[in-house]
């Protein structure tokens, strides 16, 4: 019979790519998130009945406890943006992620991943990082020879990196940013899958830093996302006293509207993170330990890209039309 894997957050950005590697591999797939009907997309993945979502509050002992029974190994892949709320940082990031190791140990599964993020142990402002670190303590704790991944920012069709920033660009000539010289080594989403699946397999554990092969600083990738797209902006680095004055207003306008209006542009958090470069340590284990070897942006940001730019995927198209004799 082939084995059980519960992936928490499954139907995110990651867990999905995990979820695709590990039916590829025979592994039945039991998907746990809030709102199991809004992830059926992932069913395809697999044959008929190997991958299933199905409801799960990870705030709540026998709701995780509930999904895990007869999983052979669990992934974490839960994180959140959210200060506040009861979805926040320290209920998901903290309390949720040794919520499912603690349970994990006690059903007396061996293996377990948990999907954290980049300088958290180095990052000491941001709350983001606190509940990252604390999340990572707390799984250890209960399943020290667990796999935690440190990723840096993520990239792939999906992500909210490449495309956020891309977007940005359809307002005008400009482009505003704020921390432009912190550096970033952008990592592809199929390349934490695949390291992910190691841990869940049995060949690998311990404390992983990934990253990509190549680290430019904030302003050094917008400008590849800008060639990659065929447009020219003027990228405007602005001062982080303005960034944090705008965030705290943001922040503000959520508070005062009792949440009704929530803060998707910027926070005092995200500009605290900002603050602190995204790159792998020197000496930490990454990669090149496990035996991938990590695909460059440039690899793989045309081909979802292609729709920021004015033509479309008919750009090339007209540019070669241009070159034709009247």
């Amino acid at each position: 019979m082939s084995k059980l894997v519960t992936i928490y957050g499954g139907s995110g950005f990651v867990g999905r790519y995990i979820v695709q590697q590990l039916a590829a591999k025979g592994w039945r797939v039991r998907v746990a998130v809030r709102r199991p009907n809004e992830a059926m997309f992932v069913k395809p993945y697999g044959v008929p009945g190997q991958v299933e979502p199905v409801f799960c509050n990870i705030r709540d002992d026998a709701s995780v406890s509930a999904v895990m029974q007869g999983a052979d190994a669990v992934v974490n892949c839960v994180g959140t943006f959210a200060a506040r709320g009861r979805n926040n940082f320290d209920s998901v990031q903290a309390e949720g992620a040794e919520r499912i190791a603690r349970i994990a140990a006690d059903q007396g599964i061996q293996r377990m991943v948990h999907i954290s993020a980049l300088g958290v142990d180095r990052d000491q402002k941001s709350d983001y990082a606190r509940t990252k670190r604390a999340g990572e303590e707390g799984v250890l704790r209960h399943m020290p020879a667990a796999m935690i991944l440190r990723p840096s920012v993520v990239f792939g069709p999906e992500d909210g990196f490449f495309n956020r920033f891309a977007g940005m660009s359809r307002f005008g000539p400009i482009l505003p940013l704020f921390g432009g010289e912190t550096k970033f080594q952008p990592v592809y989403v199929d390349d934490v899958a695949q390291a992910a699946v190691m841990g869940v397999e049995g060949k690998a554990e311990g404390v992983f830093e990934l990253g990509g092969p190549e680290v430019k600083s904030l302003r050094g990738w917008v400008r590849v996302m800008l060639e990659t797209i065929h447009k020219r902006r003027l990228v405007m680095d602005l001062p982080m006293w303005l960034g944090r004055l705008l965030a705290w207003g943001f922040d503000m306008l959520e508070i005062a509207s009792l949440g009704l209006i929530g803060n998707g542009v910027l926070t005092r958090d995200q500009v605290r993170q900002l603050g602190t470069d995204n790159v792998v340590a020197d000496g930490a284990r990454g990669f090149a330990d496990l035996g991938i070897e990590p695909v460059a942006v440039e690899a793989m940001i045309d081909s979802y890209l292609w729709r920021f730019r004015s033509s479309g995927q008919y750009d090339a198209i007209r540019d070669s039309a241009k070159n034709l004799r009247t």
